[in-house]
Parts: structure tokens; sequence; C-alpha cells
């Protein structure tokens, strides 16, 4: 038996509602022997005769009520998937699968989620904060359909295949303990930093990247004194007097009472907080809706102040 067309069993179902084929053609425009030689055709294709041709309108025969009873079923599920296409664009149903990177995960993407919840509860959300290069990997691989990202001026996102959305941007600021000698500045240069001992991230952490970067230009050399694994690692051994530390302003959002964020002028560096996505797709509507929710949360977080100790 060769493909049956779905467009046919549809057509039969129409005419067996209908009683004569006739009425069906009144009912859907089209001409008597249009519809005689397409259910001739949906025969060819069962293999079988499927109705029965009498003066008075048509009998089905038993192959032909089991494909009016195939083409309610078909019916239906066309008409549920209307509803589920209606659903999806409406985002009262569907999936959003984002990526992000730890220190927005902890600060932008809870502004953004929050509202996405409350607006779309019924959207399937996941979340995987992972470093840049497994972000990028994840949507050209289209394991994500969208992620938050972070460039530096000296590397610089550019990728011809991705489409990049600059959300805000994020300093870099110096944090030092309560009982640190510059606890009380509101402002510092790099080249007052020469003889400090430094709390860095892993070497290869982008910050300690920052760090080399930003001492050089006040002309010197960093020592360090801790390698953390992480900003709150980080913070806490600020805080018992280890060393200081540069750390973006993002990861500061929760910051302890023991510290101080003091701004770095003159060779301060902050980066790009972009969202990313593959040229080629079409966003969806949740996806639309996400993008809106995380530039008004860029914008609520006002990252551009100096985060205050509780």
């Amino acid at each position: 038996m060769s493909k049956i067309s779905t467009e046919r069993i549809l057509l039969l179902g129409d005419v067996a509602r209908c009683g004569t084929m006739t009425l069906a053609a009144e009912s859907l425009g089209y001409s008597v022997s249009a519809i005689s030689q397409q259910i001739r055709k949906l025969e060819q294709e069962a293999g079988q005769p499927l109705i029965e041709r009498h003066s008075r309108g048509i009998v089905l025969t038993d192959a032909g009520r089991a494909v009016v009873e195939h083409a309610e079923q078909i019916r239906g599920r066309l008409k549920s998937l209307d509803y589920s296409l209606d659903d999806i664009a409406g985002v009262r149903a569907g999936s959003l699968r984002m990526g992000t990177f730890p220190t927005a995960g902890s600060s932008l993407m809870p502004l953004a989620i929050s509202r996405f919840r409350v607006a779309h509860p019924k959207i399937a959300l996941t979340v995987n904060s992972v470093r840049l290069g497994s972000l990028l990997r994840m949507v050209n691989n289209r394991e994500v359909s969208m992620t938050l990202l972070w460039d530096y001026p000296w590397s610089v996102l550019d990728n011809d295949d991705m489409h990049f959305l600059h959300l805000m941007d994020d300093p870099t600021d110096l944090i030092v303990s309560v009982t640190h000698r510059l606890a009380g500045r509101d402002s510092i240069r790099m080249t007052e930093l020469l003889d400090e001992l430094w709390v860095v991230r892993d070497d290869d952490h982008p910050m300690i990247d920052v760090l080399r970067r930003a001492a050089n230009s006040g002309g010197f050399q960093p020592h360090v004194a801790y390698v953390a694994n992480d900003y709150q690692e980080a913070q806490a051994m600020v805080a018992v007097g280890v060393g200081i530390a540069l750390v973006p302003r993002l990861a500061l959002t929760v910051l302890r009472d023991d510290v101080r964020v003091i701004p770095v002028s003159g060779t301060a560096t902050q980066r790009r907080i972009l969202l990313g996505r593959m040229k080629n797709s079409v966003a969806s509507p949740a996806e639309v809706s996400m993008t809106t929710m995380l530039v008004d949360a860029a914008r609520l977080l006002k990252v551009n102040q100096i985060p205050k100790s509780r």
C-alpha cells in the first residue's frame, strides 16, 4: 500500500459527515468532480474501495469506515495541535533552555527569572550555569537557545554566526577588609597598591588576567597570597586580612559586613554583559519575553552603583 494522503483522509471524513459528495462540495467550495477524483485517488492509495456510490448518496465500506474513524482522530489531533501552538505563541506552554555564568546567575538572572515565573508559570525553564567556553559550545550546539555571556576589551566576542545584545557594563572594584588602611577611601588608583598582597581566583579564571593587566598599568606585578575557588571565599579571605582583591561588581551583590568596596579609577576595567543567540534561529515567544525581562533586570540592577555593606 502506497503512502496515504492525510488531506484525502480528512476529505473522506467530510464527505461521510455531509452524506453526499454534492453537499460536501457545497460545504468545502469544491466541485463534485474534484471531490470524486480525490476519493478515487485515496482508494488507489488504500488499495481497496472505500465507498459505494448510490443515487441518493454514498455508503462507506468497512475500509471506508476505518479511514473515517482515523480521519476524526486526525482532526482531533490537529485541533489539539492548534491549541498547543496558540499556547506556545501566548507563552502559556513550551520550554526555554538558557545558559548563564556564575556571577550573572547570582545577580542578573534571579531578577529576570522571578518575573518570568510569575508571567509564564507553565513554561519549563532550564538554566545551565557554566564557564564561557562551555556556554559558547552549548549555544552553538543548540543545547541552549540563548545564553548570558561576557567579554573584555582585549577578548571581544566576535562570532559571525551569533547575535549579541549588550545588556550592561560590569565594572571591576577593589575589596578590602574593614580594618584595612584604605577602607575609608572613595576611590583608588592601581599605582597605590604596589605593596599589597592579593587574593585571586585560580590561574585559568579571567579575573587573574584582569588583575595582571591592571597591575602592569600601575607599574608592578601582583604578589598573590591566596587562590580562591569562588568570590565568596575571596571575600572571606579579604575580610580576615589575607589580602585585597579585584572583583567584578556583579559578584558583589551579596556583600559581607566586614569588607569594603572601593572603585578603581584611571585604569579600571569593565566587562560587557551580553545575551547571545545563533543568528539563524528564530526567537520563540518565550525567548522574546525573557530577553525583555533581562533588559529590565539589567536596568533595575543599577550596576553602576557601588555595593554597600549591610
